[in-house]
């Protein structure tokens, strides 16, 4: 008989006396041991999957760097020379200096047009089928002043203009008038594109306008316009041949002094007039209209505008003064287009899209074409202006933008062939400022000469000094300053020759970086309560200045 009170084979999990649940504990403990080998044994598998993951993405990425590294290599910034001279010997130049890319090394160029027997890469107007001397259009780099390309021209040089591609669908840049022809050239290669005879009795004068596409093409045009002591005319051409489109305009009846594209707000081209009664607008949708019936069905109308027009000649009044003698479009930070107006006795700013005016200010005779920059950092372009003061001085002044008023002024001697103001954009949201004069206190004559003549450089920062520099002794037939390189590399470019535009003599075209001339320059200090910086740290500053585009 078998006893409940012992356990047996029967029935393991039965309790005894002196081991309650003993084979439940020994079971457990087996079963844990299993389980816990079988975790550490999957455990070990992921971790190795994860090292084998890890260092296989190491491995490409190490081989994605090594790759770039070597069969691709980070661009090299093309090295440049911070001043270069060319020389060129019986030679004649003409007013005519333009800034552009004509390679790809994205470092600006400088297009210019000599007259000579013979170009610098040994190609001469006989080479051409040309009679001696021509006209040579010639590309420099802008690194190192060599000749890029040359392309040979009839005879004589009338006018060109440069910087006409944008946007426009056309593989040409350049528009030259010289002899009785028209030539359209590319930039990049001096090619001719098209080549025309001037329009019959129409001998333009710049600028010329870029219009929109009115042929049909996809292609954008061009109208140039001129003028006679009878009336003013204007022709469009086709921006991809260079034929005409439709018939010649008259827009005015008499003769006019300038001429402006603008576009309005709505998107509405006119011409602008410079006339003896002021400022007038004339729409292009009227002028196609004469042009060719039918080709203003693609052009856009501007109802604020043509609610003044008149109703005989469609002239809209912008400015009424006597004597209008400058109209500048002055661009603003916001995509706005703004008119700057200059008369005989002042100088005002209309809207450019309400035509409502904004500010004027009196001024005696303006000497040259005012310019643009930003003095103060309301990212409102302000206006540099020189007046005549008399006794062969000049007033140079800084207009606010925004209001008109005075920001900044100096008297300087007006000496002869002094270029008119510039100014270079920095990443500070101001610009430094190029003028041309004498310093009073700097010359002891009593009537300046043409070799009596100093470059000075303004930071607004610094509004009581000038940094002066005498540098440039010759006669200067053009000058530019500008960014040789986006963001970066301000300089200007001289181009000097012979007193008489296209007599023959030397010719001197150079390029030297703004910050070469600082530390030969002379600070002066002019004015009550000027810098306390001493002249080390205001140079410095100079030093300092990173540059910018617009």
């Amino acid at each position: 008989m078998e006893t409940t009170e012992h356990a047996t084979e029967g029935d393991p999990l039965k309790r005894g006396e002196d081991g309650a649940e003993t084979g439940t504990a020994q079971t457990a403990t087996e079963l844990k041991k299993k389980k816990s080998c079988k975790d550490g044994l999957n455990f070990s598998k992921l971790t190795h999957w994860r090292t084998a993951v890890f260092f296989l993405s190491l491995f490409i990425c190490l081989t994605i760097v090594f790759a770039f590294s070597f069969i691709l290599p980070c661009p090299v910034r093309p090295q440049y020379l911070v001043m270069w001279n060319r020389t060129f010997s019986e030679s004649a130049t003409y007013d005519f200096l333009a800034i552009e890319h004509a390679n790809d090394d994205k470092v600006m160029d400088v297009v210019f047009v000599l007259k000579n027997i013979e170009g610098t890469q040994t190609k001469s107007c006989a080479d051409a089928g040309l009679s001696a001397p021509c006209v040579f259009v010639l590309a420099v780099d802008g690194t190192d002043g060599e000749t890029l390309w040359e392309s040979p021209l009839e005879r004589e040089f009338h006018w060109a203009q440069c910087g006409l591609t944008k946007e426009t669908g056309r593989t040409w840049d350049c528009l030259l008038s010289h002899s009785d022809k028209l030539t359209a050239m590319d930039k990049h290669n001096g090619q001719v594109v098209w080549q025309h005879p001037q329009p019959t009795g129409l001998h333009s004068s710049v600028p010329v306008l870029s219009v929109p596409d009115l042929d049909g093409d996809k292609v954008g045009d061009v109208a140039l316009v001129a003028t006679d002591s009878t009336q003013t005319q204007l022709v469009l051409l086709s921006g991809k041949t260079g034929d005409q489109i439709g018939s010649t305009v008259v827009l005015d009846s008499t003769q006019t002094a300038n001429h402006l594209l603008h576009c309005t707000a709505k998107g509405s081209h006119y011409v602008l007039l410079q006339k003896d009664a002021g400022l007038y607008g004339l729409a292009l949708w009227r002028i196609a209209a004469k042009a060719k019936p039918g080709m203003e069905a693609g052009l856009k109308q501007d109802k604020v505008w043509e609610k003044n027009a008149s109703a005989t000649s469609g002239l809209v009044p912008i400015y009424q003064s006597e004597a209008v003698s400058r109209v500048l479009r002055k661009e603003e930070a916001d995509d706005s287009s703004n008119l700057l107006v200059v008369t005989d006795k002042e100088v005002a700013l209309v809207d450019g899209q309400t035509l409502q005016l904004l500010w004027r200010v009196n001024t005696s005779t303006i000497l040259s074409e005012p310019s643009f920059g930003h003095f103060n950092k309301d990212e409102i372009l302000d206006i540099v202006v020189e007046e005549d003061i008399g006794n062969y001085t000049k007033r140079v002044m800084i207009l606010d933008g925004k209001s008109g008023g005075v920001l900044w002024k100096v008297n300087l001697l007006a000496s002869p062939n002094s270029p008119r103001p510039a100014s270079i954009h920095t990443t500070n949201f101001f610009s430094v400022f190029m003028l041309w004069g004498m310093m009073p206190s700097e010359f002891n004559s009593t009537i300046p000469l043409a070799g009596d003549r100093r470059s000075y450089m303004l930071h607004p920062l610094y509004s009581k000094v000038l940094l002066e520099s005498t540098n440039v002794m010759d006669h200067i037939i053009t000058f530019k300053a500008t960014l040789m390189e986006r963001g970066r590399h301000a300089a200007y470019i001289l181009l000097t020759g012979p007193v008489m535009e296209g007599a023959e003599g030397t010719v001197v075209l150079s390029k030297r970086k703004l910050k070469q001339d600082v530390p030969d320059s002379k600070v002066l200090r002019f004015g009550t309560g000027g810098s306390s910086e001493s002249n080390e740290d205001i140079k410095e500053a100079f030093n300092r200045l990173r540059f910018s585009d617009w």
